[in-house]
């Protein structure tokens, strides 16, 4: 996870995709519009998250909705540590 989130330049937009879900599940298209992202950005974010288990998605094509993983949910609090660690509390 901490590769995901603070090893790369993109960790900051995965993180606030997370952060974001946390709250609600969502698609490619509300996420894009609510956190003023390009729409293809957040596609390959979501695909980053997927390929390392920390969304799940449920649907496809276009409607797909994206929640948590519950590999995540239940490691939730190693998530805000690393936010903490990579000095990205300002995210969100």
């Amino acid at each position: 996870m901490w590769w995901v989130i603070a090893g790369t330049r993109g960790g900051a937009s995965r993180a606030k995709i997370i952060l974001f879900l946390k709250e609600r599940p969502g698609n490619a298209s509300q996420l894009a519009e609510l956190l003023g992202m390009d729409y293809k950005t957040v596609r390959h974010h979501l695909e980053v998250l997927l390929e390392n288990r920390l969304v799940v998605k449920v649907g496809s094509k276009y409607a797909a909705t994206y929640f948590l993983s519950p590999e995540l949910e239940s490691n939730y609090g190693t998530f805000q540590d690393i936010l903490e660690r990579a000095g990205k509390t300002k995210i969100g």
